[in-house]
């Protein structure tokens, strides 16, 4: 039987955790697959963690809580979550309930034996409008440096083999994971595709993307895995050839 981690990455989500931690277990129960559920705080500094200790551990099945201390970012929060997962597949999706976890069916079903990684895409974005512009210019950016992979590189909702990280590098803290990740497997001739899912408004809790800082470090590391990608594929095809 295919067997599920299911990664949920929290920074500051005191608001959202509970109801998004059950909303992931009421489906995986549902889905008839071996499951797991880790929830990775990522060094909040309110009750998040506190709260998952304390109320979530108690009663959701399969739950694993792993945390962190100072924060590490995004990235760090999901290459955490992903060094703890134990099964065959691995979905993350974020614990401000934005996205339907009920839809990780429609990721499952587009895992086709040939298909490595499943992302979302954002129907009707709900993000306000410098979200959207951001988004905007790191698509551009990323396909001028890397060429079209997905159409919504960003979306925080993916499912993909476990296998693909022991074929991957994946370095990045930041915001910039998501693009390092699609960019290393097409590189490697991995097959990725995407499906739309439903984005629903944050209405509780703060989103930290925005941030000028986040950004910054995200284009900084966007450039410097341009050049180590490419030495790692040159080094590759000269073994290859030796």
């Amino acid at each position: 039987m295919t067997s599920l981690s299911i990664v949920l990455p929290a920074y500051n989500e005191a608001a959202n955790v509970v109801a998004a931690v059950e909303e992931v277990s009421a489906v995986a129960q549902t889905l008839g697959m071996d499951y797991e559920i880790i929830l990775v705080n990522d060094g909040s500094r309110d009750r998040t963690g506190e709260i998952a200790r304390t109320e979530l551990t108690s009663h959701i099945p399969n739950f694993k809580l792993v945390e962190h201390f100072p924060n590490r970012g995004y990235g760090g929060a999901l290459k955490a979550g992903f060094g703890a997962a134990t099964k065959e597949l691995i979905a993350f999706t974020p614990s401000d309930n934005q996205f339907d976890f009920n839809e990780i069916r429609l990721l499952l079903a587009k895992l086709t034996p040939d298909v490595t990684l499943v992302s979302g895409r954002r129907i009707n974005r709900q993000d306000n409008f410098i979200r959207k512009l951001n988004g905007f210019g790191w698509n551009l950016v990323v396909r001028l440096l890397f060429g079209y992979l997905i159409k919504d590189i960003d979306c925080g909702f993916k499912v993909f083999r476990r296998d693909l990280l022991n074929h991957i590098h994946v370095e990045s803290n930041g915001a910039m994971i998501d693009t390092e990740m699609l960019a290393e497997a097409r590189a490697r001739k991995y097959k990725i595709t995407e499906v739309p899912v439903t984005h629903k408004p944050r209405i509780a809790g703060n989103p930290t993307g925005a941030n000028l800082k986040v950004i910054f470090r995200a284009f900084r590391d966007l450039f410097r895995f341009r050049v180590r990608l490419w030495r790692e594929l040159r080094d590759e095809r000269h073994a290859a050839k030796a």
